[in-house]
């Protein structure tokens, strides 16, 4: 006597895999494209920055006048640390400006 198989007759109820595409940050593309166009131009002479990368990395880096004169670059980055601040302290418990 043949018997069936009882999971062919099931459907699965788990999704197929599939790819997903890296999503663009477009804001982060437009703001280094002003940046490079101000360095192009020699508005922009120096740069401090932080930089987010995929799986919670990141890194820093000087370059410019920010790296010639540090204490300059450190007040700036101060200012940024306030402006973050200010991100924070203004988001509610759902992390919502």
């Amino acid at each position: 006597m043949a018997t069936k198989n009882s999971t062919s007759s099931r459907k699965s109820n788990v999704a197929p895999l599939r790819l997903v595409k890296n999503k663009i940050a477009l804001d982060v593309v437009s703001a280094l494209e002003q940046l490079l166009e101000g360095a192009r131009k020699g508005e922009v002479t120096g740069i401090a920055f932080a930089c987010t990368l995929k799986r919670e990395r990141f890194f820093t880096d000087v370059a410019g006048t920010c790296y010639t004169n540090p204490s300059y670059a450190r007040g700036i980055v101060a200012f940024l640390s306030d402006e973050l601040a200010d991100l924070v302290h203004g988001m509610d418990e759902n992390g919502i400006r």
